[in-house]
This record gives C-alpha cells, structure tokens and sequence, in this order.
C-alpha cells in the first residue's frame, strides 16, 4: 500500500512539475504576450519571462518587427480608362498586440488584402499621367487609406511604394510619340528664340554701322582679312569709298584755291 501512495505521489509531482514548465514562458525583445483568464483579456507581458497560472491562463504572442510584403500584381483602370497593371511593397508592423489579437482573428492576411484593396482604388481615381509622373502622390495617398483602415486593428503601416507599372504596348507608342512631340516641339522654340535673339543682334550691329562713318569699311576689311586667312589666297578690294570721298574733297579745294 504505502509502494501505490509513493507511485501515485510521484505521479502527481510530475504532474506538478510539468504545469510549472508549461506555465513558465520568455518573450523576446520584440515579443508581447497577450494573457487570457477563463477566456478574458488580463494584460499583455513585456519582454523577458513571465508566469501563468496553470489551466486557467493562456498567452498569445505578437511579433512587433516590422513585416515586408511584396503585394501580388493587380489589374485595374485608371480614371482616364486606361488599363494597367500593378504590384507594390508594404512595410506594416503590430502597435497593439491585445488590438491585434482581440480585433482581427489573421491580421497579416487582413492588412495584405486591406492594401490590394487600396491599392486598386488609388489606381482608379488616379490618372494615368499622374501615375506615370508623381508616384510619391499615389503613395501617400495609399498610406492614409490604409492607416485609417488597419489602426483600429492596432496596426501601423510604415510605408506602401508602387514597385512596377505594367500598360498596354499600344498606350507605351503612344506616350513615346508623345515624348517625342514635346522634345521636337521644345527644339523648335529653342530654334525660334535663337534666331530671335541673332536677328536683333544684327539690327543691333547695322544701326551702329549706320551711325558711325566708316564702320562698315571697317568690317569689309576685317571679313576680307578673315578670308585671306582662312583661304590662302589673294584678294583684291576696292579703295574705300570714304577715303576716296575725302580725295575728291580736298582736289576740288585745290582746284578752286
């Protein structure tokens, strides 16, 4: 009798025991417990090691590190009717594990769908333009439909970045003829104001020949010399008209005198 006490003694301390290393629990630094007595929230543990009391206490841990997630590729229209395909990342994190545990029964997959979800209709009220052009717009939009959404799950998104834009082949010619319109169409101005520019540079330069004698024999002679140069050869000008003015001016004086 007294061999079945000892048995049945032993048998409860290792019972006892077991309990207690069950009971016993670490969380990491970045780990929260979310303890449940009878079914109802108690409190969440911090990190380092905590203490449940036996058949009574449970704990559910929540990882706060920040989660990457490549979101799958969507298909949508733009505002403007155009089709398009799209995929990006999310960085979201937990802030409130008793939230997150008590709200959303798989808050990954609630935040994953809440931002496919989001990410369409950000497409759809967007232009394609827009898209195309301010990216960061689109993106911050996103972020505040889904902060508003997932906070209420005790959920932080850090941030949503449109990785790649797919369009249909017939709208990229277009957009590339257009590029190219805008890149001709911006030649030709620089053409126009440069000839603009020249053109008052040469009104410029024959008002000041018109009004200083001489001038333009000056220059005559300066492009003849530049030719000479340029060329190697020889070149014959006629005398200047103002020095043969002068001549004649100062033969009839002595033709008079």
């Amino acid at each position: 009798m007294p061999a079945v006490f000892s048995s049945f003694g032993l048998f409860i301390g290792f019972i006892v025991v077991l309990l207690a290393l069950k009971s016993f629990g670490i969380n990491q630094e970045y780990q929260r417990g979310v303890v449940f007595r009878l079914g109802r929230l108690k409190e969440t543990k911090g990190p380092g090691w905590f203490w449940l009391i036996p058949l009574i206490e449970r704990v559910v841990k929540i990882d706060l590190r920040v989660i990457t997630y490549a979101l799958a590729t969507q298909e949508t229209v733009t505002r403007d009717g155009v089709a398009v395909k799209i995929n990006a990342v999310l960085w979201f994190r937990a802030v409130d594990a008793a939230k997150v545990v008590t709200t959303v029964m798989d808050w990954t997959s609630a935040v994953i769908q809440a931002a496919e979800t989001g990410l369409r209709d950000a497409i759809g009220q967007s232009e394609l333009d827009l898209i195309l052009k301010d990216r960061t717009s689109i993106n911050a939009r996103l972020l505040e439909l889904l902060g508003t959404t997932v906070q209420q799950w005790g959920v932080a998104v850090d941030a949503v970045e449109i990785k790649d834009l797919d369009i249909p082949e017939q709208m990229q010619r277009a957009i590339a003829r257009e590029a190219e319109a805008i890149r001709e169409k911006r030649a030709r101005i620089i053409k126009a104001e440069g000839e603009s520019e020249a053109s008052a540079k040469l009104a410029d330069a024959a008002r000041t020949i018109g009004e200083v004698p001489g001038a333009l024999e000056l220059r005559r002679l300066q492009t003849l010399s530049e030719i000479g140069v340029e060329h190697n050869s020889t070149i014959i000008a006629m005398f200047p008209t103002e020095l043969l003015a002068a001549a004649k001016q100062l033969t009839g004086k002595n033709d008079k005198s």
